[in-house]
């Protein structure tokens, strides 16, 4: 057996162990069984924790081996090296043990769920059942149906863009089981879902990037130097995102500081807490000591300290799954149908006041609010450093929009639109017709592939590089495409509200992320290819722009009347379970929102204008001082004005004769 065979042996150990010792801690591993009440038995009660655990370990390590492809090791203009086409070979085995780890976890969790042992409930009536009636079900369903497409594709991928796909269709097949269904321990379902979310996010690459990269250097496999390195720079990214997930996690789980140690769940939290900070402090040792030997070519350092970071995590991740099996304390809330579907009592009666004071801390939109600041203030930060000038205006622009991003979800408007059609209205319009046209204006584009420097090996894809080939890829080319950006933003609104979507949109944590990403996503595309200022490959002249405006928005207010003619309450099974007591009735805030969707479309069609006006003035005058130059360097200008100007000087003359001057 060779010895990344043993230290990967030895990494799983490591996992059961801390998986049998947290259930055993947690008194999970040896309940009391109260006797006339169903119980599944040992078997169950063991098998649904190790199997979710085999989950875990199986798609932490198609993430990590589609990661190495794709992204840690260099290529050759997007084609895959030897080592690459190998981890994304392993890949699809990994993804096959995802999928069966996901269905023993389906048949486990219908036998503690109907608290029977395994043989009574493999029949169709209980399978199914399970994986088409439970929101957990479903989540694992997706689970083996997504896993087994990664299986699939993965024995075809030959380019670094098909394994980077991959890696970003394996993230989203981690999100299911935490995002699918609200989260009954806790009495913040938005705030404990997202950072669940992000936590997972977070360590799938950081765990499973860590371990790869582990048994690439027990290999002895090439280029160990350079992925070494740009996992060192992704790492520490995660770590802080797993501990500020972390955080936010235990703020929306705990009832008061002291659980940590009066509580069994404290106790394991406290526990993965030690082993966060013990490898915080290896990463550290990393970047400061192995990192260093290894590029001088002493690889031995690395390999031993990465091998006992592998075993570390490992362990943690046992240790997760057993917290996972492990309840919380309890929270006492109230009694109450809104509270239980909201996560926060049902808001007064809305007032001007209400709305800026009773904010909503939505962490999902609140990250991605940092990281688009964050982001662009180091964009424009490396630019003044090196002495290189950014317009002021697109920066003001730039973080306008995401000012107006931080108002839309994190103000008392994200309260009160999940109870008020009217209000959800108004923050559908700010997201889909204000927030993008102030985005785009600050030309994000431009000034990442002005920021980031090129690969430092010919023919490898850095992050510039993967910028510019996004941009010529045949997907651009045709979601960029006029006609396909204004069908999925006005199509896409008849679709939501005049159909099913919307309600379980507004039901569902994760449908509301997603019906609210696409708010953002839809505009940004539409108005960044009338008035982005980034290089694309469908760039319109601006007579075809202004038409596309003007053919666009009189649909949003075709919809704003059908709306305010619609007699029949939206989402009846999300508005009436609320039992809202004051303000006005469910079809009067529908009529509202509808008069908003079609009076509010003049506010961003001006800005629009004045952009389009802006642009076109502009591009007029480097026109003119382009062919001013090619006229200065040619020594020749243009022969029609040129006898124009010959023909005023000749009539002065005549007229200075005729004078006698």
């Amino acid at each position: 057996m060779s010895r990344a065979a043993r230290v990967a042996l030895a990494g799983l150990a490591a996992a059961v162990v801390a998986l049998v010792i947290g259930m055993i801690w947690g008194g999970r591993a040896f309940p009391r069984i109260i006797p006339g009440l169903p119980d599944a038995g040992v078997v169950v009660r063991w098998g649904l924790p190790v199997s979710k655990l085999a989950m875990d370990v199986a798609g932490l390590a198609t993430v990590g081996l589609l990661l190495m492809a794709a992204l840690l090791l260099p290529n050759d203009k997007g084609v895959l090296g030897k080592p690459a086409a190998e981890y994304v070979r392993a890949a699809s085995w990994s993804a096959l043990a995802w999928a069966g780890a996901a269905f023993l976890s389906i048949v486990f969790t219908t036998a503690d769920a109907w608290g029977r042992t395994v043989p009574q409930i493999l029949n169709r009536e209980y399978l199914i059942g399970q994986a088409t009636d439970t929101t957990q079900g479903v989540a694992l369903t997706l689970v083996v149906l997504f896993s087994v497409a990664i299986a699939l594709f993965s024995r075809g991928a030959i380019t670094a863009g098909a394994a980077a796909g991959l890696l970003a269709f394996a993230l989203v097949t981690l999100l299911p089981p935490p995002l699918t269904g609200h989260l009954s321990s806790s009495p913040n379902h938005d705030l404990a879902t997202s950072s669940l979310s992000l936590h997972l996010l977070s360590i799938a690459l950081w765990v499973g990037g860590l371990a790869v990269l582990a048994l690439h250097a027990l290999r002895k496999q090439p280029q160990l130097e350079v992925a070494a390195a740009r996992f060192s720079t992704m790492a520490l990214v995660c770590y802080a995102g797993v501990g500020l997930s972390g955080v936010f996690s235990l703020v929306a789980r705990l009832t008061a500081v002291s659980d940590l140690w009066t509580s069994q769940y404290g106790m394991l939290v406290v526990a993965k807490i030690v082993a966060f900070v013990l490898l915080g402090y290896v990463g550290w040792w990393h970047r400061q000591r192995t990192l260093a030997d290894l590029q001088a070519g002493k690889p031995r350092a690395f390999t031993r300290l990465a091998g006992g970071e592998m075993l570390l995590m490992l362990a943690t991740v046992g240790l997760a799954v057993a917290l996972a099996r492990t309840p919380p304390p309890q929270f006492t809330v109230p009694g109450d149908r809104a509270y239980d579907l909201l996560g926060f009592p049902m808001p007064p009666p809305i007032t001007l006041g209400n709305v800026l004071s009773m904010w909503w801390f939505d962490l999902f939109f609140a990250a991605v609010a940092a990281a688009l600041a964050g982001l662009y203030a180091a964009g424009v930060w490396r630019l003044w450093r090196r002495g290189d000038k950014w317009p002021v205006g697109r920066t003001v622009s730039w973080f306008i929009g995401v000012l107006v991003l931080v108002l839309a979800t994190q103000s008392g408007l994200a309260r009160y639109a999940k109870v008020l059609f009217d209000v959800h209205m108004i923050e559908h319009m700010m997201l889909s017709m204000i927030v993008p046209i102030f985005l785009v204006l600050g030309g994000p584009v431009t000034l990442a592939l002005r920021a980031l420097k090129p690969a430092a090996r010919r023919g490898d894809r850095g992050p510039r590089e993967w910028i510019t080939t996004i941009l010529h890829s045949r997907f651009s080319k045709v979601i960029t495409h006029p006609a396909i950006a204004t069908a999925i933003f006005v199509g896409s609104t008849y679709v939501l509200y005049f159909t099913p979507l919307f309600e379980k949109a507004m039901v569902e944590h994760l449908g509301h992320i997603v019906m609210t990403s696409h708010f953002l996503l839809s505009g940004c595309l539409f108005f960044w290819v009338i008035i982005g200022v980034d290089p694309g490959p469908n760039r319109l002249p601006y007579v075809g722009r202004l038409l596309m405006l003007f053919v666009t928005m009189p649909f949003h207010a075709f919809f704003g009347v059908a709306l305010m003619m619609t007699g029949t309450v939206m989402a009846p099974g999300w508005y009436e379970q609320l039992g809202r007591t004051w303000g006005p009735s469910l079809v009067q805030t529908q009529i509202d929102g509808g008069a908003i969707a079609w009076g509010f479309g003049e506010i961003p069609t001006l800005l629009v204008l004045l952009a389009i006006a802006m642009q076109w003035y502009r591009d007029d005058e480097r026109q003119a001082r382009r062919a001013d130059r090619k006229a200065a360097r040619s020594g020749a200008g243009d022969p029609e004005l040129d006898s124009y100007n010959a023909y005023l000087a000749r009539l002065n003359r005549k007229d200075k004769v005729d004078k006698g001057e």
